[in-house]
């Protein structure tokens, strides 16, 4: 569930690369490449170093302690605000300077307002959105790091368990629910969105599930909404952390409408006039302010045939040398590209996820929650592996963007180490507890 700043300059690197690579495609498909490394960039910019300046601005006149300590700005009365009319309510994730980067207090502030909100008969749905040029970056991933350092165990196990349930929450939710994804949105912000009944992307959003690049794992309900994806596009999302643009997002169904950014103030408006708690209400709302646009030649929603043969193997080790293979038998540099971002992951994370989005198949949303749930316990716990701390570290702390991973690769990932990722932390560890409340959607 992790914040987007330790992917984005990666990923925008990468796509770069990959432009001056593929040099037997059509002039077409360059240009197609081309417009889709311009978005990745404007995506990414110089997002660490605008992160890490916000976070000195505002712990300025906290001089003894840490900047990375984001515990310091939870106020949930001013990080989710609400906006509304007699029959609908907006909530606005509004910590623009993290990206709306979730914690544990947000999460419990937007558990009670949902739950307060669905017993309402007079309210008919509700929107959500983010403030700034971001929907929601995921988790707030720095202050994790913060707790295990000091031991805080207790309140990492909160954190994950306040956010689970909310996710939940909405994946359940007795009345519409939208999100307008209009920019950032990545791990947790996919969590609280994807579950939901309308998402609507624009031409600046940009969702990536980025875990294994820091080592950790694709959670927040990853695990179900990834695996349910057309082929193998699941696997790949969650082993490289590349980016999909909202067209992508529609294309490949995580969001149910497109639309250009420059529309949003007015599809706010028109579900602000709306006194209706109907679905097709609603749909028609958004409808009438959709755009139709459809991936370009470069996008990886058109590779559905080198996925199938390089993504569908058993094993890490498998997929790697598929796509090693095709590099060399087709010379085509997006195999590369690839290669580089799995070399570049933690070896545990890459074979704990590729499990996670396979069992994830077989599983309700609340079965793939209350075992992610686990996972991350494992995760920040480190009695296996300290992979997440240090991928924090080498990506958002120090940035030296040279973690060193345990174990250092995939020939050392035992099976007992990724059997012990999926289980308990202890026989008397309590698994996740959601309430007994399923949606048909999520079986």
């Amino acid at each position: 569930m992790v914040g987007a700043d330790q992917c984005l300059e990666h990923v925008g690197v990468s796509n770069r690369s990959s432009n001056k690579q593929n040099t037997h495609l059509a002039h077409a498909d360059m240009q197609s490449l081309a417009r889709r490394a311009r978005f990745l960039h404007r995506c990414s910019g110089n997002f660490f170093d605008e992160f890490k300046r916000s976070t000195r601005r505002s712990l300025g006149s906290y001089s003894n302690t840490s900047h990375s300590d984001h515990s310091l700005l939870a106020d949930p009365d001013s990080d989710v605000l609400v906006e509304g009319n007699a029959c609908s309510r907006t909530v606005v994730l509004n910590r623009p300077s993290f990206l709306n980067a979730l914690n544990t207090s947000m999460g419990k502030r937007l558990q009670k307002l949902y739950k307060g909100w669905e017993g309402n008969p007079d309210l008919g749905f509700v929107v959500m959105k983010g403030s700034g040029r971001a929907f929601c970056a995921g988790g707030d991933i720095v202050s994790i790091h913060d707790m295990i350092r000091k031991g805080n165990i207790e309140e990492c196990k909160e954190f994950f368990w306040t956010l689970y349930n909310f996710m939940y929450l909405v994946g359940t939710y007795l009345k519409p629910h939208v999100a307008i994804l209009n920019g950032i949105t990545m791990g947790g912000g996919a969590g609280v969105s994807i579950p939901g009944t309308f998402r609507v992307a624009t031409d600046k959003t940009a969702f990536a599930t980025p875990e294994t690049l820091i080592g950790f794992h694709p959670d927040a309900g990853a695990s179900f909404h990834l695996s349910h994806l057309p082929g193998h596009l699941g696997e790949y999302l969650a082993l490289t952390g590349d980016m999909l643009n909202g067209v992508e997002m529609v294309a490949c169904g995580f969001a149910t409408h497109y639309s250009l950014s420059a529309n949003v103030p007015a599809i706010e408006k028109c579900l602000k006039s709306l006194i209706t708690n109907d679905p097709s209400v609603i749909e028609t709302c958004l409808q009438k302010y959709s755009d139709l646009d459809y991936p370009n030649n470069a996008s990886v929603i058109r590779r559905t045939e080198i996925l199938h043969k390089c993504f569908s193997h058993d094993t890490v080790e498998e997929i790697i040398d598929a796509l090693e293979s095709e590099a060399e038998k087709t010379k085509d540099g997006w195999c590369n590209s690839i290669l580089k971002k799995l070399k570049y992951a933690s070896p545990l994370s890459l074979k704990v996820a590729l499990r996670s989005i396979r069992e994830g198949r077989l599983q309700t949303f609340d079965q793939c929650l209350i075992r992610e749930y686990r996972m991350s316990l494992q995760a920040v716990v480190g009695q296996i592996s300290g992979d997440l701390y240090e991928g924090v570290r080498a990506r958002l702390v120090d940035k030296d963007y040279a973690p060193k991973w345990d174990p250092p690769s995939l020939e050392h990932v035992t099976q007992d180490m990724v059997d012990q990722y999926f289980s308990p932390l202890s026989p008397l560890e309590p698994d996740l507890d959601l309430p007994m409340k399923q949606r048909e959607a999520f079986m």
